[in-house]
C-alpha cells in the first residue's frame, strides 16, 4: 500500500529517516521561499501555500489533496507523531508495516481524542478564540450543509476531540472529507472579516477545521476509524498549559 504520511514543518527540523512514508513539506513556502531548500514545498501546483499564516498546516493538507497520488494520505508535524508505542524518538514513530496493518482494517487512523474535562468542545474554543468564526461556521453548515448540523452540535457538546488536524486516510475519504472541509471554509474566508485579528487568532481557519473533523466523522459513520497514541517530540509544560486554560475560562469570552 502506497502511504504518504506529510510532516508539516515551517523551520528546519530533524525528520524521520523513513522518507518513503514520511514526506517533510515546509508549509507557507510562498511566504518564505528561502528559508528550506531541502523539505518539498507546499507551493507547487494547486496550492494555498500563501494563505499559510490563516490556514496553518491545512496548506499541506490542501497540497495533498490537489498533487499527491497515494493510496492513503495522512499529516503529522514536525513535533508531534503517531507512536504507538508512546516514545518520543523518531526511531519509534508509527511505521509503514504498523500503518499498512491498520489500514488493512480501517479507513481512517486518527490520534487519540484529547479530552478537556472541565469544558466543552464548544466552551474551549470560545475562551480561547474569537466567537465569530464558530458562530458563522454553523450558520453556513445549516445553509449548506444542513444535514450535519445535528453532529455538529453533538460535536461541540462532547469534552473530547481530535485535535492537530492530525490523521491519516484513505485515498477516498481523504477526498470527500477535502471537498467538504474547504468548501467551508471558503464560504467563511468570504465572510470574515479578520483584519483586526492578533498574528495568532489569524489562524483562524486552522483552529475551525480541528472541529470540523470530528464533525465529518460523527455523519460518516460508514467509515471504520481507530485511534493510535501521539507524541511530542519536544518538552511539554503541562502545568503551565493547564493553568492558562483556568485562566481563559475565568475571562470573558472573546467576541
Amino acid at each position: 500500500m502506497n502511504i504518504k504520511i506529510l510532516v508539516a514543518a515551517h523551520k528546519n527540523y530533524q525528520m524521520p529517516a523513513d522518507q518513503s512514508l514520511y514526506l517533510p513539506i515546509f508549509v507557507g513556502k510562498a511566504l518564505h521561499p528561502n528559508v528550506n531548500h531541502t523539505f518539498i514545498g507546499d507551493n507547487t501546483g494547486d496550492n494555498i501555500s500563501a494563505k499559510n499564516a490563516h490556514y496553518n498546516e491545512l496548506t499541506a493538507i490542501y497540497w495533498a489533496w490537489k498533487n499527491l497520488d497515494a493510496d492513503a494520505i495522512g499529516l503529522v508535524h514536525y513535533r508531534r507523531y503517531f507512536s504507538p508505542k508512546r516514545q518520543k524518538d523518531l526511531q519509534q514513530i508509527l511505521s509503514q508495516s504498523e500503518a499498512t496493518a491498520l489500514l488493512t482494517s480501517y479507513d481512517i487512523i486518527l490520534p487519540t481524542k484529547r479530552k478537556y474535562y472541565i469544558e466543552t468542545n464548544q466552551h474551549h474554543y470560545l475562551h480561547a478564540h474569537h466567537e465569530e468564526p464558530l458562530a458563522l461556521t454553523e450558520q453556513i453548515i445549516q445553509d449548506s450543509y444542513p444535514e450535519y448540523l445535528d453532529a455538529f452540535h453533538q460535536v461541540m457538546q462532547r469534552r473530547s476531540a481530535h485535535m492537530f488536524n492530525m490523521f491519516i486516510m484513505k485515498k477516498r475519504p481523504f477526498d470527500e472529507y477535502c471537498t467538504w472541509l474547504f468548501a467551508i471554509l471558503a464560504e467563511v474566508e468570504q465572510k470574515l472579516d479578520i483584519s483586526t485579528y492578533d498574528t495568532y487568532e489569524a489562524r483562524v481557519f486552522g483552529f475551525l477545521s480541528e472541529r470540523l473533523l470530528d464533525v465529518w466523522l460523527a455523519q460518516h459513520t460508514n467509515y471504520k476509524t481507530t485511534e493510535v497514541p501521539f507524541v511530542f517530540m519536544e518538552p511539554q509544560n503541562w502545568l503551565k498549559k493547564g493553568g492558562s486554560m483556568v485562566l481563559r475560562m475565568l475571562k470573558p469570552k472573546r467576541v
